[in-house]
């Protein structure tokens, strides 16, 4: 077996001095197991659940390399993180162009909209757009301290919507990679390369200060330190949702302009699901 990376490593054997001030409870390494003979260690997770302020306290460690971000166990059992996740199944988010994996998507989701014959009003579902990829959308305004909003938004979720997450650590450079640099399989059923995914989370962690807070089976939950402001704003922006999932929408509401009304102005919280 492999060396554990080197901030893992540092973290476990002198956690103090990887990260001062930082108080390191009983946890474990989570091992790649689907990588070939020599597995690395992916990440390490808490053996207990996280409080309201948990995400808070271990950011200090991105300053030894390492990323936090809650791992929602839904269903008492750590399959999908302990086993199931494999980043030799993706590829790396630097030879993908956000846009260009935004226009691939949004053509394909507004076609399979289009198509639908049991949806009479599909037209309306992607108003004020058409099957044509609208572009992206312009940068919001800082509103707050990213890192801030993070934890705001992750106090919030955890004993909320989310009932029993860890916190976990990630030797990743940039949270926006978290998904790809873990082998996160969430939206598989819809993209099987969650790198591409990640361009986007990229360039949406550029233009909206968001965050990768936490990641369930299937969900990803964002901090959005510059959400769009006004209804042309947000409608933007949920053009780029609807691409990015369209389950938002699909399963949610009944069009663009509704989701992007009522979940996206002035919103500090960006969830996506895949079914």
């Amino acid at each position: 077996m492999t060396t554990p990376s080197k901030p893992l490593t540092r973290l476990l054997t002198d956690p103090v001095g990887a990260v001062p001030g930082l108080s390191l409870p009983p946890g474990s390494l989570v091992i790649e197991t689907n990588g070939g003979p020599w597995p690395e260690p992916l990440l390490w997770v808490a053996d207990e659940v996280a409080a309201p302020g948990t995400w808070a306290e271990y950011l200090p460690a991105r300053y030894a390399g390492l990323r936090p971000v809650l791992l929602q166990d839904e269903a008492g059992l750590e399959e999908w993180w302990d086993g199931q996740l494999d980043p030799g199944m993706v590829s790396d988010p630097d030879v993908h162009r956000a846009e260009e994996v935004l226009e691939d998507l949004w053509r394909s989701a507004a076609s399979e909209t289009e198509d639908d014959e049991d949806d009479e009003d599909a037209g309306e579902t992607i108003a004020p757009f058409t099957g044509s990829w609208p572009g992206l959308a312009s940068p919001g305004r800082t509103a707050a301290d990213p890192e801030v909003t993070a934890a705001d938004v992750a106090q919030a979720l955890v004993g909320h919507s989310l009932m029993s997450p860890r916190i976990a650590l990630v030797p990743v450079g940039r949270a926006a990679d978290l998904p790809a640099a873990i082998g996160w399989s969430g939206p598989v059923n819809y993209e099987h390369d969650v790198a591409r995914l990640c361009a986007v989370l990229r360039s949406w962690e550029d233009r909206f200060h968001v965050r990768v807070i936490a990641l369930s089976y299937a969900r990803l939950d964002l901090s959005v330190a510059a959400p769009p402001r006004t209804l042309e704003e947000a409608l933007a922006v949920a053009a780029e949702h609807f691409a990015f999932c369209p389950d938002n929408i699909w399963q949610g509401y009944e069009s663009i302009r509704e989701y992007a009304e009522d979940a996206l102005v002035g919103k500090a919280h960006w969830t996506f699901w895949w079914d």
